[in-house]
């Protein structure tokens, strides 16, 4: 009681608990119009309104389980799935129950899609064995029913891999997937597309230069965790270098140092050998990454730009050609983006 006081004690606090209590009776209002779950919160997202982890496993079991009883089921990975896109493209023929999937990212906390939107769904990628998935399902203010416990195991089993077999009785119903509309205001949407605009304009007069310094490093701002963040699939990167250097290694962080300068809401994660290394240097130590090794990386976040000229960057860090990225200062962030 004392921690909820001091919360209510300042303004700020104050104002975040109000916003979290209208926005969760608006979403009671969206579910009793049978939007789903899921579709509602990214729409928060492209919004700009930030959703914690903690408050959407909140919002998941106080309307999903305890409000509407909505049946679920939960699994750590065995296997994953070779395509999502697939796997949407089935779930959009599932007209006979609402779902929603909540997937624990290794990286990113907790994520929740509607799995019969392909966009969404894409978003939990790159899905890891041995994480924990949790699908739902219900007929909003119906419930469930055997049905909907039904389409919670098949739904973990397609999830894994497996071959199972899918009732007919799924196929049939009233919940198929709604099209699209955008609920953005026309005044926002205006200014999005003057902003959408001016950032077209300000490319075209950029230079071609590959490396050139810039002003001192600024600390970059932290990105948020929220809805609306997703994660781009893996890219990689083929070591053309002897051997990934220390040269290299300082190459690739004056790279992503000024990819997150540029773009401080996002993160860069690195991987090898299907981990996620945290330090980069550790690629130079181990002195295991050579030639025709394989790096990969992705890109997190709302907004995600320019994964492309990164992912060229980065191949020019990992060759002979790395040096072009150590020229000027230390203390300097290059332009690259």
């Amino acid at each position: 009681m004392e921690q909820v006081m001091e919360v209510l004690s300042t303004r700020a606090g104050f104002n975040r608990v109000v916003r979290h209590i209208k926005s969760t009776i608006s979403l009671v209002d969206a579910l009793s119009q049978k939007q789903n779950l899921a579709d509602y919160v990214y729409e928060l997202g492209t919004k700009g309104e930030e959703v914690s982890s903690q408050r959407i496993a909140l919002l998941l079991r106080m309307l999903l389980v305890d409000k509407l009883g909505y049946a679920y089921g939960a699994v750590n990975l065995e296997d994953v799935p070779d395509s999502l896109k697939t796997l949407g493209e089935e779930f959009q023929k599932w007209k006979a129950v609402d779902l929603v999937v909540a997937y624990y990212h290794p990286d990113m906390d907790l994520l929740v899609a509607n799995p019969k939107d392909e966009d969404q769904l894409q978003q939990l990628e790159p899905l890891k064995k041995h994480e924990l998935l949790v699908v739902y399902a219900g007929k909003f203010e119906k419930g469930s029913d055997e049905l909907c416990q039904k389409a919670v195991e098949v739904a973990l089993g397609l999830f894994q891999k497996k071959k199972i077999v899918i009732p007919e009785a799924l196929y049939v119903g009233e919940f198929g997937i709604k099209k699209k509309t955008s609920s953005m205001p026309k005044e926002t949407a205006k200014k999005e597309t003057a902003r959408a605009s001016s950032t077209r304009k300000k490319k075209a007069t950029e230079g071609k230069k590959t490396v050139a310094a810039s002003s001192p490093a600024k600390t970059p701002a932290p990105a948020t965790t929220g809805v609306g963040r997703r994660m781009t699939p893996l890219y990689s990167v083929v070591v053309q270098n002897e051997l990934f250097h220390n040269g290299n290694v300082e190459a690739w962080k004056r790279i992503i140092e000024s990819y997150k300068t540029k773009y401080p809401d996002l993160e860069v994660y690195i991987y090898y050998e299907g981990e996620r290394i945290v330090n980069i240097n550790s690629l130079f130590k181990w002195g295991k990454v050579k030639h025709g090794s394989t790096i990969q990386f992705a890109v997190a976040g709302e907004n995600i730009r320019d994964v492309a000229k990164l992912q060229r960057y980065l191949m020019q860090g990992a060759s002979p050609q790395f040096e072009a990225f150590l020229k000027g200062p230390v203390s300097t962030v290059l332009k690259l983006f």
